[in-house]
C-alpha cells in the first residue's frame, strides 16, 4: 500500500500503529486481550502512514509472522484458529453471563460471537510446511 500524503493522516495513522502495536504487545501477557488483531491493525496503519514502521513490524520477531502470514494469505494456524475461537467464546461468555442483564444484547453479544468466530474459522489454515519467512528485500516491497 502507498503512504497517505496528507502528513496529519498520516501522522495519526502512525500512532494509531503504535497503540496497536501496544495492545498486541499487552496482549501476549494478558490472557483474553488478543494479539492477531491488533497487530494485522497495526500493520494496516503502518503501511499506510510509515515505511520504515511497515518494514519494522513485518521483520518483528514477534510479530512479523501474523503479518508476513496474512499478506501471503496463508492465514491462520489451527493453533492460532483456536486460541481465537476459545478467547472469544470465554470472553463473550463473562460478559454476557455476568455483565449483561438484556436477554436481547446477549442475544445480540452471542450473534456477534458467532460471526467473529465464523470469520476466523473460515480464514485460510496455514500448514505446518509453510514457514512465512520473508526475505529483507520482500518484507520492503
Amino acid at each position: 500500500m502507498a503512504v497517505v500524503k496528507n502528513r496529519a493522516l498520516r501522522g495519526l495513522l502512525l500512532v494509531l500503529g503504535f497503540v496497536f502495536v501496544g495492545i498486541a504487545f499487552f496482549g501476549v501477557f494478558i490472557p483474553g486481550l488478543p494479539t492477531t488483531g491488533p497487530v494485522l491493525l497495526a500493520a494496516f496503519f503502518f503501511s499506510r502512514s510509515s515505511e520504515r514502521f511497515d518494514h519494522w513490524l513485518v521483520t518483528n520477531r514477534f510479530f512479523g509472522t501474523i503479518v508476513q502470514d496474512w499478506r501471503a494469505g496463508r492465514g491462520f494456524s489451527v493453533r492460532g484458529k483456536i486460541i481465537a475461537v476459545t478467547a472469544i467464546l470465554i470472553s463473550f461468555g463473562i460478559t454476557t453471563i455476568f455483565f449483561i442483564d438484556n436477554i436481547y444484547v446477549r442475544i445480540g453479544m452471542w450473534a456477534l460471537a458467532a460471526g467473529v468466530s465464523a470469520f476466523v474459522l473460515t480464514r485460510p489454515t496455514k500448514r505446518a510446511d509453510q514457514t512465512g519467512e520473508v526475505s529483507t528485500e520482500q518484507a520492503s516491497a
